[in-house]
């Protein structure tokens, strides 16, 4: 709930507060409830603070309890408050006013550095223990608060953000040319596979599910929390894991609309958002207070080109959510003035790095614009849903059958998939074969590509070994097979870097437009929950998604429900929002063609083609072009490096 910065001197010398209070004017953009400052000697703990929950209004902080001796800093909402209460054996009459930072704070006093395996929500902490003489802190299993950091022999520094730690005299502003070659090496949306780094050398950030604690000389990053799928659950039917669901994603959910303002969440015409709408306009009845949901559609000219299986404009389905619930204020956006090309400065602005989410950021900015006008505190979203609450891939799970000759449990499964998605019984069997069989398993037009053509220069690829290092970690950037969903799965929860960027956003924007994006089924509870439910509950009677799809029968309206035929698209209509501005876009490249130094780090080849199909004028159809993926993405990161490093 606030943005929190820090000075600590290992070899004692007196911190000065002129440099500790210029940290905090650079965090002077973003609107503050309060603003608040602790040092002592050595240390400087500052907090720019949003007051969102309850317990935070009027909250100080930094705090010091002087019976321990402990001081923190927080940018954290605890989700499992219930739970530390008993277990820290808190009185009742502190619970109900007890703010989450304080609570960290008992948790830190009876566990030390062990306290992160017991949080539960969204935090980024630090904690001055003085008789220790040390500082420890961590960031949330996922990084859903981001926390950056400098340290030399002498001194550590920490932030929110980047740029406050530019203020101080001795941190300056160099280019991290291998956090850039893993960005330009991944043609996916994912920026880097390395949590510890930043686009900026000697700015690092505390991974997720990492502590850290720094004692004089000592420094250690501690890995406190991993994700596997261990042993599955085994109830007694069908309905108790239906049950077991609902009572664990309802108290997510629960925990999640902790605020004394409004609460929103976003409303697409799919499984996990409409979820995540349902089961929140329940909980909130109890308190006579109405869902306000945000959904992004295109503008009315857009000419809709996804193939039959895609939609862009989901309206229909949106509605049919809304209307079902009940107790919801929906707002169906188009931002018909937005252009993605005009919004590339602020995303610089905000991010502090460059970005890949080129083609969605007009509607992530204006929705978070149009909460903060409806004076949300939470935006309530399903982003994790596709891995968690909603998993259930049908045609791996077949293959699964067919290598386990369960060929009579298969063929039921292929006749009612076939009845409920549309698709002929051979072209099921036929993709179900080339899944199964990696002799056969080449790209189909079933699922997505993504292009192939990397961005990086040879070069610089060649010095810095990104392919090598991108493959430890899974990422086969020429791979023509077809991806093993379920290998994806187990990797996406035992590496840290997949959520990266849209967390880095979602505090970013959190901070520009003072209210929290929380989202329930990324909850800690959760994700172990769904990780140990059997498949055969995930696929069923012909429905992929199955738990979710049954758990909420007569919550959701089977039009969404029960829809495996189509599926909604967003930002496929950037390119026609751009048209107006493409003179301005086309005159901006070839400015980077004549920079050779940029081309230090791009592929001339890749960059110079790309250039030359956009050149040809904006054809709407090209949005998912990886010409123009490659156009635009050269162009972020040419305008990143010519704001911060030009003539330096």
């Amino acid at each position: 709930m606030s943005a929190i910065a820090g000075i600590y001197h290992m070899n004692n010398e007196p911190v000065s507060s002129e440099q500790g209070l210029e940290m905090m004017k650079s965090l002077e953009k973003f609107p503050a409830d309060d603003v608040q400052v602790w040092k002592k000697e050595n240390i400087f703990l500052g907090c720019h603070a949003q007051w969102i929950t309850p317990e935070s209004v009027g909250e100080q902080l930094p705090y010091y309890d002087d019976l321990r001796q402990l001081a923190i800093t927080a940018d954290a909402i605890i989700d499992n408050r219930d739970e530390l209460f008993s277990m820290l054996q808190v009185d009742y009459e502190d619970r109900k006013t007890m703010p989450d930072s304080q609570l960290i704070l008992l948790a830190y006093s009876k566990w030390g550095e062990e306290t992160p395996k017991y949080l539960i929500g969204d935090f980024a902490f630090m904690i001055w223990d003085d008789r220790k003489q040390k500082l420890f802190g961590a960031r949330d299993f996922s990084g859903s608060r981001t926390l950056y950091y400098y340290q030399d022999y002498k001194k550590m520094a920490f932030c929110t953000t980047i740029m406050p730690l530019f203020t101080l005299p001795y941190i300056q502003k160099e280019l991290n040319e291998e956090w850039l070659a893993e960005f330009l090496a991944i043609s996916s949306v994912i920026d880097t596979v390395d949590t510890n780094t930043t686009v900026f050398k000697r700015i690092l950030q505390i991974p997720p599910s990492h502590s850290i604690s720094v004692h004089k000389e000592r420094f250690a990053l501690v890995r406190y929390c991993t994700i596997k799928q261990g042993e599955k659950i085994r109830l007694k039917s069908d309905q108790e894991y239906i049950e077991a669901f609902q009572e664990v994603f309802q108290e997510a959910i629960t925990a999640r609309i902790r605020t004394h303002r409004n609460v929103g969440a976003h409303l697409s015409g799919g499984l996990d958002s409409g979820a995540v709408v349902c089961f929140a306009t329940r909980e909130l009845k109890k308190y006579d207070k109405k869902l306000k949901t945000y959904s992004f559609v295109p503008s009315n000219d857009f000419n809709d080109f996804s193939p039959k299986s895609r939609i862009a404009n989901e309206t229909e389905y949106i509605l049919a959510t809304a209307r079902f619930v009940g107790n919801v204020e929906n707002h169906i956006l188009d931002f018909p003035e937005a252009n993605p090309y005009l919004e590339i400065d602020n995303f610089l602005d905000t991010m502090e790095m460059p970005y890949k989410f080129f083609e969605n950021s007009i509607w992530l900015k204006g929705i978070y614009e149009r909460a903060h006008q409806d004076r949300l505190g939470i935006l309530l979203n399903g982003g994790r849903g596709n891995l968690t609450i909603s998993w259930g891939p049908a045609l791996e799970y077949y293959a699964t059958l067919l290598k386990s000759f369960k060929f009579f449990q298969l063929a039921n499964e292929i006749e009612m998939f076939s009845k409920n998605t549309g698709m002929k019984k051979t072209q099921v069997l036929s993709y179900i074969g080339k899944i199964a069989f990696p002799i056969m398993n080449r790209i189909s037009p079933l699922f997505e590509q993504i292009n192939s053509t990397v961005l990086i220069n040879p070069d610089l690829a060649k010095k810095t070994r990104i392919f090598e290092k991108l493959e430890s970690h899974g990422i086969q950037v020429d791979s023509s097979a077809l991806p093993d969903l379920y290998e994806a799965r187990r990797r996406h929860f035992s590496e840290l870097f997949h959520w990266s960027a849209t967390n880095t956003l979602g505090t970013k924007l959190s901070l520009k437009y003072p209210l929290w994006k929380r989202d329930p089924t990324n909850d800690l509870r959760v994700v172990r929950f769904c990780l140990s439910v059997p498949e055969e509950q995930y696929v069923q009677k012909g429905l992929d998604r199955a738990l979710i799809r049954r758990s909420t029968k007569n919550i959701l309206p089977d039009k969404v429900r029960l829809n495996q035929r189509v599926r909604g698209v967003q930002g496929v209509d950037w390119v026609h929002r751009m048209a107006p501005t493409w003179s301005l876009f086309t005159d901006e490249l070839q400015q980077l063609k004549k920079n050779s130094e940029v081309f230090e780090y791009f592929n001339p080849e890749a960059v110079n083609d790309a250039i030359s199909k956009v050149l040809e004028g904006p054809r709407v159809e090209f949005a998912i072009n990886g010409d123009y993926r490659i156009a635009v993405r050269s162009l972020i990161v040419y305008r990143f490096i010519k704001n911060n490093f030009e003539g330096r």
